[in-house]
Order: structure tokens, then sequence, then C-alpha cells
């Protein structure tokens, strides 16, 4: 099993849903980046289920800092980061413990590591572990933060109920407004019916999901590579490192399929700075940035934890058996996701940036 990732600056992420812990470390970060703790657990916050749209299991969620820091700041050496986990109820699993849960990693855990997985709440697969990517990607925002870069996502789509888009006169006072929120959308209004449907769904047993819509702004030009580690490349990699996550795309996307190589191209123009009239390919041209806005879409399929009975197969029996799971789910996820989205995107940025600040330091 691989768990790490990055090329200048590196994570590494550990643990289990129902284990004692979960973390992540940090590899390459220079020393004297100054971290601000109540930043991180703002982050936290955003990630955490709340009301009757998510799962009833509620965690604590403090991070803690065992290495690589220290009075502030960080040391330069590697950076550790530990969460607890107190509120599992492990027993929830153990009476469909062989039973496949359609959906989920059940099957594939069975076949791959021939049943030593932890098998309760999902084990390492489990959407539990991306607490640890907020955490490491909090750090990761304050230094970009610190460089003039700034993410942020709302809901753009929750089932068949659409937010407005991002507009690009307005990205930064846009993104500092859903970076505020707990339930990230730019239309107020569309808030209660997004709400209404997630809970009216739960009411059938069911759930849903929909897509983010990401907006990053003072990235510049010239950061990426050509081909194997563009910045669509890399950032598409971490993204769908996500569980959940089915779908990524750039600026149109898969709009581009619509339209004449005339509509589509983004034309030069320069005033102060050379910039695009346009942002189709939303500030990626060849794999490396342009200055533009980078926007991205992602789509995160519907909660597989559902509580209507299901086909199923018992894994040791080899029987075809029915389902009914048990335990605390959520019906949808893409509110407490999108921070998740924002904090990977933050670490696979910084990375890129920092493999061209080492590649330049080479040159000059």
């Amino acid at each position: 099993m691989k768990n790490s990732f990055g090329n200048q600056i590196s994570m590494t992420i550990f643990g289990e849903s129902h284990g004692p812990c979960i973390g992540i470390t940090l590899d390459g970060l220079p020393a004297g980046f100054k971290i601000d703790e109540q930043r991180i657990a703002q982050d936290m916050d955003k990630r955490k289920a709340k009301g009757k749209i998510s799962t009833q299991r509620h965690e604590e969620d403090k991070v803690e800092i065992v290495s690589g820091y220290f009075e502030g700041y960080t040391t330069g050496t590697s950076l550790a980061l530990i969460i607890q986990n107190k509120n599992t109820r492990s027993n929830d699993y153990k009476s469909t413990q062989y039973r496949l849960r359609p959906g989920h990693a059940d099957y594939t855990a069975y076949e791959k590591y021939k049943g030593y997985q932890d098998y309760r709440g999902g084990g390492h697969f489990s959407g539990r572990l991306t607490a640890c990517i907020v955490a490491a990607g909090s750090i990761c925002r304050q230094i970009l933060e610190s460089k003039g870069v700034f993410i942020g996502s709302h809901l753009k789509q929750v089932y068949t109920i659409e937010d407005d888009s991002f507009d690009v006169n307005h990205l930064y006072e846009q993104i500092q407004l859903v970076n505020k929120m707990d339930f990230a959308v730019l239309n107020e209004t569309k808030k209660e019916e997004m709400n209404q449907c997630i809970e009216q769904i739960a009411a059938n047993k069911d759930s849903v999901g929909g897509i983010l819509e990401t907006a990053i702004v003072g990235i510049p030009a010239g950061i990426g590579e050509p081909f194997f580690d563009s910045v669509e490349s890399i950032l598409s990699h971490l993204l769908f490192s996500i569980p959940a996550v089915k779908g990524v795309s750039f600026g149109l996307g898969f709009g581009f399929a619509n339209l004449l190589g005339s509509q589509a191209n983004d034309a030069f123009v320069y005033t102060d700075h050379i910039e695009t009239k346009t942002n189709n390919n939303a500030g990626i041209n060849g794999g490396i940035t342009n200055g533009m806005p980078i926007l991205i879409n992602t789509c995160i399929k519907p909660t597989p934890s559902i509580f209507k009975t299901q086909q199923s197969v018992d894994y040791q029996t080899k029987e075809n058996v029915e389902l009914t799971i048990q335990g605390r789910h959520d019906p949808c996820i893409i509110h407490r996701a999108r921070v998740v989205v924002d904090s990977i995107v933050a670490f696979g940025l910084l990375d890129l940036w920092m493999s061209q600040n080492a590649q330049e330091g080479w040159t000059k």
C-alpha cells in the first residue's frame, strides 16, 4: 500500500477509521514557516458533521502537532500531525463483516489484503482520513496565502439543485465569502433548498452527491510541467485520491466538446502585464500556469452508505445475500468535502511551486 505523495514536499497518511488515531506527516517544508493553530482548528471545523444532513458521529478532531514544530514555526524536520479517534462504534460493523457493501471498497480490500485489513468503518479506505488532509492542507494554505494565493470552493450543485457559478470578475471577494461559511453557496436562497433536499433524501434512507467548484487566485505564471507533472495531472491525481470523487475537470472541461477552436481559445492582451481576455482553459496552458485564475469542477458521488436493503454477496460463504447496513452515515458529504478539496489542492500547488523554485535556484 502506497500512502505517500509529493516531490519537493511530500505527505504520508496513516491510520484507520476506528483505530486509536489517524495522522499525516509533511516532509520537505523549510524551517521558519509560521503556523496558526487557530486557523487549523477553523478549517477542521468546516469538515465536522453538523445537523441532520451529516453523520451523527461527532469527533473532536483536535490536531496535535508532535514533531517538526517549535515556538510557532516549522523546524525543517518532518512535520507530524495526529488526530485521536474518540467516538467509534465498531460493533455496528461486526454482524456484516463479510457482506460486501455496494459502492464501498470492501470487495477490493479483501482481494488485495486477503482479509487482514481493518474492516471497521471502512478502515484505511474511510473518508475519516480526509481529516488528516484538512489538517496538513491548512498549513499549506497558510503558506500559500502568505504569498498571495487564495483557494475557495462552493457547492455548485447538490443533486439537481444548482448554485450560481463563480464570477470571474469578483473571485477574490467570493473566495473570502465562501471560506467563512459552513455550507458554502454563492446564492443564499439555494442553501435552504439544498438542505431540504438532503433531509428529504435521508428520510427515504438514501443519499445524494453533487459538484464542487473551486477557484484559485494569485498563482503566478510558469508553475507546472508539460505532460506527466502538468498542473492538471498533479491536481487530478490528488483530487481522485479523495474518497467519493468520481470526476474532475478544469475550466470549461467537457464543455469544450461543444465549441469551435475560435470560441475555445483564450485571446492574449497586454495592459500592465500579459493576461487572457477569457479564461476557458482555467489558467493553464500546456500543463503550466499562465497567471489567470484556476477553476476546477469536482464531482462527488452519493454516499455509498445508505439504509435501504441492497443485494450483496457474503465474501466468506460466497452466497448471495441481502444487506441492511447499521451505523452512522452521511446522507450527503459534499458540504464537508469542499474543505478537503481546498486542502488537497493547496498541497498540490505548494509542491508544484516549490519544485519550480528549486529548479530556478539552479539556473540563476
